[in-house]
C-alpha cells in the first residue's frame, strides 16, 4: 500500500474482501454477525465507556494541532470523519471479531485473557509500523478496545470510536490528510 501509493485500491480491496468473507460466513452460519459483535445490544454501554477516551483523544489532538500550527479544517477532514469509522469497524473486526474471538474460543487450550489482550494489542500496534508514536498509542488503545469487546462484544461502538479517534490523531497530530493520501496516484 505505502510502497506503490495504491491506498485507495488497497483500502477498498480489503474492505471488499472482508465483506465477502462476512457474507459467505453469514450464509453458512446466520448467527456469525451476532457472535462477532455486529449487534445493537450493549452499544450504549460500550460507547458510554469509550466517550472519555474519545473526548480526551479529540481534545489532545486539537490542542496539539493548534499549538503546532497544524490546525486547519478542510472538507477532507469531514469526509474522513464520516468514512473512517467504516475502516475502523473492519480493522476492529479483524483484530477483535476474528483474532481475539478465536483465541478466546479455543477449547483445547486455555489461554489467559491478559495474554490475549497483550497479543492482540501488540499485533495491532505492529500493523501501524513505522510510526513509533502511533504504534505506542494504538497498543494502549487496542488494550482498551479488546477489554471492552470481551465485556460487551459490540463492534459498532468500538469501530466508531476507532474511526473518530484515528481521524483526529492522524489529521491534527500526525498532519496526515487521509483523503489526499487515498488518491495520491490520481
Amino acid at each position: 500500500m505505502d510502497w506503490l501509493d495504491f491506498r485507495a485500491f488497497y483500502t477498498v480491496g480489503v474492505i471488499m474482501l472482508w465483506l465477502t468473507y462476512i457474507f459467505f460466513r453469514v450464509k453458512t452460519n446466520p448467527k456469525s454477525l451476532h457472535i462477532w459483535g455486529f449487534k445493537k445490544e450493549y452499544f450504549k454501554q460500550t460507547i458510554i465507556y469509550l466517550i472519555p477516551i474519545i473526548s480526551i483523544s479529540i481534545v489532545v489532538s486539537v490542542i496539539y494541532g493548534s499549538y503546532n500550527s497544524e490546525l486547519s479544517f478542510s472538507w477532507h477532514f469531514i469526509l474522513i470523519f464520516l468514512l473512517y469509522p467504516c475502516w475502523g469497524i473492519i480493522q476492529q473486526f479483524m483484530m477483535l471479531g476474528i483474532i481475539s474471538h478465536n483465541l478466546v474460543a479455543i477449547s483445547d487450550v486455555k489461554i489467559n485473557r491478559f495474554f490475549i489482550i497483550f497479543l492482540v494489542s501488540t499485533l495491532f500496534s505492529l500493523i501501524h509500523y513505522p510510526s513509533y508514536s502511533l504504534m505506542i498509542f494504538t497498543f494502549f488503545l487496542e488494550m482498551v478496545f479488546i477489554t471492552v469487546y470481551l465485556k460487551w462484544r459490540n463492534l459498532w461502538a468500538i469501530g466508531l470510536a476507532h474511526g473518530w479517534i484515528a481521524t483526529f490523531i492522524l489529521y491534527f497530530i500526525l498532519n496526515r490528510d487521509l483523503w489526499s493520501e487515498l488518491f495520491v496516484r490520481f
